[in-house]
């Protein structure tokens, strides 16, 4: 580490950030699994709620600079597309 008081701050400060950071996508990707899951039995009712957590969850971290934008409209698309092809909806 280094010998300057204010960078040993920082470097204290980014560790956090990171342990941070990690468990906030860890959160992320343990809601994708439970949602996977979810589709695999069928619940719509569950599904949906558990879709609109995840669909803030994604925003949130995305305003927040977590995940780029465009990943998080990426996963919330094709989660969308999961929940019409399991409920039968078709485009008129």
């Amino acid at each position: 580490m280094s010998n300057i008081k204010s960078s040993q701050k920082h470097a204290i400060k980014s560790k956090k950030r990171r342990n941070h950071n990690f468990s906030r996508k860890s959160m992320l990707r343990t809601f994708m699994k439970k949602f996977s899951s979810l589709i695999n039995t069928g619940d719509l009712v569950k599904i949906k709620n558990l879709f609109h957590k995840l669909q803030s969850l994604l925003d949130r971290f995305s305003r927040k600079g977590l995940i780029h934008k465009n990943k998080a409209s990426r996963h919330k698309s094709r989660l969308f597309l999961k929940i019409k092809h399991l409920s039968g909806y078709t485009k008129k």
